[in-house]
Formats: structure tokens, C-alpha cells, sequence
């Protein structure tokens, strides 16, 4: 019986450490993506739409911490986007927000799949993809499998809302036709989209191994 209960106490213990080794984490996470953010490093305007960063600890946590804590991320991902587009409005932040008008314009609740969704999926994928390749003996290419996925996630289902959701008024915004906007938006999912996909995986994977120590311990 005595060794039951040391056996438990001992589990009990490391859950405990488990559990705030995890909440440390995600504390430091949140306080990179806050750091992004409130700096110009967070979002880089181009044109209409903003190059990010801000994808890159969502991936990481990931990856490290597993799909949860990259959902999680994801959605703080999301919230501060749809933050900044109430805040610091441009022509085309009512994709991103409800609580914005542009002229005419005004967000809806379709804004917040938008800004939500796509980074939800971005984390979640990332740890998932790297869990999978993982327990098949594929470490590396799971880093940037899950990168590269999570980060083209992240961009095509945001252009895709942008193009479902708002078509005719984002390109009305932009002055450009609606009928050359699907190719407005290709072009950044070719430029934009696979140049922030592979700096997420460069980054990730250099990251992870510089991590992996600490993370066997």
C-alpha cells in the first residue's frame, strides 16, 4: 500500500511539473507574439495586406508544445489581428474585424472566421503533421512538413474568406475588378504566402534542434 501511494505522489508530482513546464511555455509564446504585435517585425504592409510573422510562434508551439497549445496560439494569433484591423484600420480591415466600416463597407461575423479560423488551423496542423511524421521516425521533415503546411493553411484560407466573403467589396476597395481579383490574390499566395512558408520552416526547424536538447531533459 505504501508503495501505491509513493507511486501515486510521485505522479501527481510530475504532472504538476508537467503542467507548469506547459503553462511557462505558453507564457513565453504569448509574450512573443504580444512582442510581434506591439513592433513592426509582427506585421509588415504590402501593398493591400500585411506580410506576417506572427505565424512562426504558432508553428513553433506547435510543434513543441502539440496541436492544443498551436490551437490555442493560433487563436491569440487571431484575436490580436483582429485587434490591430479595429485599432489601426486600413482600407481593407473590415475583413478582419466587425467592428470596422469603410465608407460603405462595414465587417461582419464572417470577419471573425477569417481572422480566427485560418489560425487555429495554422498551430493545430503544424503539431499534428509534426506528431504524425514524428512517430514514423521522420523528426526533421516533420518540423517543416507542419511548417509549411500550417503556413499556406494560414494564407490560402484567409485569401479564400477574403474572396468568398467579400469579393466585390474588397476589390471595390482596392479599385480593382472583381473579375481580376481571384488573380490579385493568387499572386500573393505565390509571393507572400510561400516566402512566409518557407521562413516559418527555416525558422521552426532551426529552432527545434536548437530546443531538442532541453526538450529530451
Amino acid at each position: 500500500r505504501s508503495t501505491l501511494l509513493a507511486s501515486s505522489a510521485a505522479s501527481d508530482v510530475y504532472k504538476r511539473q508537467k503542467k507548469t513546464q506547459y503553462m511557462t511555455s505558453m507564457a513565453l509564446f504569448l509574450a512573443i507574439e504580444i512582442i510581434l504585435v506591439v513592433t513592426p517585425l509582427g506585421y509588415i504592409p504590402i501593398g493591400p495586406l500585411n506580410a506576417t510573422t506572427m505565424h512562426i510562434p504558432v508553428i513553433i508551439a506547435g510543434i513543441i508544445l502539440g496541436k492544443k497549445a498551436g490551437a490555442e496560439l493560433g487563436f491569440v494569433f487571431g484575436l490580436t489581428s483582429m485587434i490591430k484591423a479595429t485599432i489601426q484600420p486600413g482600407v481593407t480591415s473590415f475583413c478582419f474585424s466587425p467592428f470596422v466600416t469603410i465608407g460603405t463597407i462595414s465587417g461582419n461575423y464572417k470577419s471573425l472566421l477569417i481572422a480566427f479560423v485560418p489560425r487555429i488551423l495554422l498551430g493545430y496542423l503544424a503539431g499534428l503533421i509534426f506528431e504524425i511524421m514524428k512517430n514514423k521516425g521522420h523528426e526533421n521533415s516533420g518540423v517543416l512538413a507542419g511548417a509549411l503546411v500550417g503556413a499556406l493553411t494560414n494564407t490560402v484560407l484567409v485569401l479564400s474568406g477574403i474572396y468568398v466573403f467579400f469579393g466585390n467589396a474588397y476589390a471595390s476597395s482596392l479599385n480593382v475588378a472583381y473579375s481580376g481579383l481571384i488573380g490579385l490574390l493568387l499572386g500573393v499566395v505565390t509571393t507572400n504566402g510561400i516566402l512566409e512558408a518557407i521562413l516559418a520552416a527555416v525558422v521552426s526547424l532551426a529552432v527545434y534542434k536548437a530546443m531538442k536538447p532541453l526538450l529530451k531533459k
